[in-house]
């Protein structure tokens, strides 16, 4: 059978099962949202995903004209509300702000999941992209990146790193293969108790999102070594890209989206996709998130990222 026949075959099957809704059903549909929305956010409070679900959760209580009220449950990088998320009605009702760790980064590098992501979710829309930074104490004494790769070499018993996700792991992981450095990782239910741990010297350093540590860095708190993305970040000028500082190949941006059970009806679907893109284009929201090295990012779900590009 021909794609086009198949394509052809599912519309109309489609179609069918629209038809046969139960009135109910499609009056339901019709007149969504007609109670609170929950967004669920897979980390703790203070992090990228939290504050994006917060901005979110914002316009959507406008333009929806219900509360949006967003429900954290962390743990397993993502997996612990990922598996919750999943098993909620697909009405539209319950919606998680997840990241490429939780849904793609994790599942292909084995990490134990109770759930599938192209099985259990319908994506929504991107919602934005960002690189990570990596941080130590602003007391530390490495200056830079190679010298916290010599310290490290010189105290692998003692030398450690914090990670709240899969991605943030992987992209630390990257960096000890392209230099050597010896840092065992420390996990945590959230960027922002990452961060938390470096200003505490609970860790050498800790690889992150931009998000909880921008405002840290700029009052001298923190000290950023490397960013992840191709150039310089416009927040952080003076912070080297990790080519600049000597690490090629360890380029790395991440994004986060917006998804829904399986099943979600597609008229419901595509008004959340309609009101993510508004949301996304409004110039406050822009700037609120660019001032933190965050790129507004929505995109038609259909273009969700599975793989290619960034991670």
């Amino acid at each position: 059978m021909t794609c086009s026949r198949r394509l052809l075959l599912t519309a109309w099957a489609t179609l069918g099962v629209l038809a046969t809704l139960p009135a109910s059903t499609a009056h339901a549909q019709a007149d969504y949202p007609s109670r609170p929305l929950r967004i669920v956010v897979g980390f703790a409070p203070g992090g990228s995903n939290d504050i994006v679900a917060r901005l979110l959760a914002e316009r959507l209580q406008k333009s929806l004209g219900q509360p949006a009220v967003v429900e954290n449950k962390p743990g397993g990088g993502g997996a612990v509300a990922a598996t919750f998320v999943k098993n909620q009605p697909a009405d539209g009702y319950t919606l998680m702000v997840a990241a490429s760790g939780a849904m793609v980064v994790g599942p292909a590098i084995g990490a134990p999941a109770q759930y599938d992501t192209l099985r259990d979710f319908d994506p929504v829309s991107l919602l934005v992209t960002f690189p990570l930074v990596l941080i130590v104490n602003g007391d530390s004494p490495n200056k830079s990146l190679k010298d916290l790769v010599a310290w490290s070499k010189a105290n692998p018993s003692s030398s450690n790193y914090g990670s709240a996700s899969p991605t943030f792991t992987l992209a630390a992981e990257l960096l000890k293969l392209r230099t050597g450095a010896s840092m065992q990782r420390v996990s945590y239910r959230g960027s922002n108790d990452a961060v938390v741990a470096v200003l505490g010297n609970q860790v050498t350093a800790a690889m992150t999102d931009p998000l909880p540590a921008i405002p840290l860095i700029k009052d001298g708190k923190l000290r950023a070594l490397a960013v992840t993305s191709p150039t310089r970040l416009a927040e952080l000028p003076d912070v080297p890209t990790m080519s600049e500082a000597g690490i090629a190949g360890a380029d790395a941006v991440f994004w986060t989206g917006l998804f829904a059970p399986k099943g979600t009806p597609t008229e419901i679907i595509t008004r959340l996709e309609a009101e993510v893109k508004s949301a996304m284009q409004d110039p406050e929201i822009q700037q609120r998130l660019r001032l933190l090295a965050t790129e507004p990012a929505a995109v038609r779900r259909g273009n969700l990222p599975s793989g290619s590009g960034p991670i």
